[in-house]
């Protein structure tokens, strides 16, 4: 498992590999808002949760089409499903990688962007608290996606249509946390959603990829 890993942590760092690939969309994003809506403080101040949100489920959604598509090129692919580690794990390590190339550097960088889109300093923690908790679910719900459109050629609009659906409730809460922390209001309600969502995605949907994959493989 631990190989596996960090085989999937090299092959994200190479050049192509993914990683950057959202920070840097996440960035632009960033940048793009203040321009196009003005630099007003107290209107960005109001819509940053939102903004910020949608920029980390996007950037997520950028690189699910590698998860298994390398894998699936060279045979690897072929080789997990038939070795004595169980799928499920493997699918477990694929979704963790995603989330420490992808997930994990939104939730650092995204102080910094809070700053760009003048954030309530009141909402920093939430914000940072919200994207630890919550990406893991997009990483686990975007493998789940990739798994249904492994093999497939051009799959990766397929891939958002079926994945988006299913990241509306994560960008919900997640968002929700950050507006309320930011006013000042509890957050108890929509963080403790937010933690159900990534705990149930966690728990269920790497037993559904395995079998998907293995469909898929047949």
């Amino acid at each position: 498992m631990i190989a596996l890993l960090m085989r999937d942590l090299r092959l994200a760092f190479r050049a192509g590999g993914g990683f950057g690939l959202g920070l840097a969309f996440f960035l632009i994003l960033a940048v793009l808002v203040p321009l196009g809506i003005g630099p007003e403080p107290q209107t960005l101040a109001r819509i940053a949760p939102g903004i910020l949100w949608v920029g980390a489920l996007l950037a997520c959604l950028l690189s699910l089409d590698r998860i298994f598509a390398l894998d699936f090129e060279d045979g690897s692919l072929d080789l997990l499903a038939t070795a004595p580690v169980p799928l499920e794990g493997a699918v477990s390590i694929k979704a963790l990688a995603h989330w420490l190339t992808t997930g994990l550097p939104l939730v650092m960088i995204s102080p910094v962007l809070g700053l760009l889109l003048f954030l309530p300093s009141e909402a920093y923690l939430w914000l940072v608290i919200s994207l630890a908790v919550g990406t893991p679910a997009l990483s686990v719900i975007g493998t789940f996606g990739a798994a249904l459109t492994v093999g497939l050629k051009r799959g990766g609009l397929l891939l958002s249509l079926l994945v988006l659906p299913l990241y509306i409730p994560t960008l919900v809460f997640g968002a929700e946390v950050v507006s309320r922390g930011a006013m000042g209001l509890a957050v108890d309600t929509p963080l403790a959603l937010l933690a159900g969502i990534t705990a149930g995605a966690v728990a269920i949907l790497p037993f559904a990829s395995a079998h998907v994959l293995r469909i898929n493989l047949r």
